[in-house]
């Protein structure tokens, strides 16, 4: 059996102004509806990916800004990263974990710069949408076997 990942809900406060960030970042908008109840759905997907995000008005009770860890993958994340910060998006600068595997939450145990021994998995940038939203971006040149 295969199950794909296809829509990830990111609880937002205001749902106009999350769609102006997300289409700032040039994320497709597919989809903007809502129902005669109350119910609104607005659906964007990330350039190249098969994976969309949704948020709206009656798709979460999690609070707005409470979701963390939402990952973006790029094979080069210094140009993701000035692409980011060109489009107005406050992104940090490019960091590496200290234990060189992957990443504690938050902002523990980072270090500035890339990973100085690969160019894959180990390089990071990071934003947040107006809610509070985190995103990482992570840098993957050469996926590991099986992937």
């Amino acid at each position: 059996m295969e199950l794909k990942l296809e829509v990830v809900v990111i609880p937002v406060g205001d749902v106009d102004r999350a769609k102006v960030f997300y289409e700032q970042l040039g994320f497709r908008l597919d989809a903007d509806f809502a129902t005669p109840r109350g119910l609104r759905v607005v659906q964007l997907t990330p350039p190249g990916s098969e994976a969309s995000i949704i948020f709206g008005d009656g798709l979460t009770d999690a609070a707005p800004g409470s979701l963390q860890g939402l990952h973006l993958v790029t094979d080069d994340i210094a140009a993701a990263r000035d692409d980011l910060a060109r489009r107005g998006v406050d992104v940090s600068e490019l960091w590496h974990d200290a234990d060189g595997v992957f990443h504690w939450a938050g902002t523990a145990n980072r270090v500035p710069g890339p990973h100085p021994g690969s160019d894959s998995y180990g390089t990071f940038c990071s934003f947040a949408d107006p809610d509070g939203n985190g995103w990482i971006v992570q840098q993957v040149v050469t996926r590991a076997p099986g992937r």
